[in-house]
């Protein structure tokens, strides 16, 4: 396995910690206030209205691992099985997992939207041009 493959790999790693503390952060939020019977199971059996803005902050960045880092894996799967594994290619990954960790920094603290979008904008652009990078490699392979 060549360097560049390893650091894509590792960046999934990297997005799936990230993931799982989010899950971590969610649940540190949440399950204190059931166990206080702060809130009651019937409120939030239909939706995550009756959560404090807290934890609704935390469960909704857990939502949004699940939106453009599927499109990270999926390309990071395809870069790795196609063998098209480059140092360009591995350091945007690493680039656009540090742009999720500073966007969950963002929405699960003080949820600064605008400052929020323009890291989601950053992201969004690095993962369109591993995207298209890769576009450019396949028809030129």
């Amino acid at each position: 396995m060549i360097l560049a493959e390893k650091i894509l790999l590792l960046a999934a790693v990297g997005q799936v910690s990230l993931t799982m503390v989010v899950l971590y952060i969610l649940g540190r939020r949440r399950l204190p206030l059931i166990a206080a019977k702060k809130i009651k199971i019937a409120d939030i059996a239909t939706g995550p209205d009756a959560w404090p803005l807290e934890a609704k902050l935390a469960h909704n960045n857990f939502a949004n691992q699940f939106q453009l880092p599927v499109l990270f894996y999926a390309l990071l799967a395809l870069v790795v099985a196609s063998g098209m594994a480059t140092a360009w290619m591995a350091a945007l990954a690493v680039a656009f997992v540090v742009s999720r960790i500073l966007h969950t920094i963002i929405h699960i603290t003080s949820n600064r939207v605008k400052r929020r979008f323009v890291i989601y904008v950053v992201g969004m652009a690095l993962l369109g041009v591993m995207w298209l990078g890769f576009a450019i490699q396949i028809i030129l392979a």
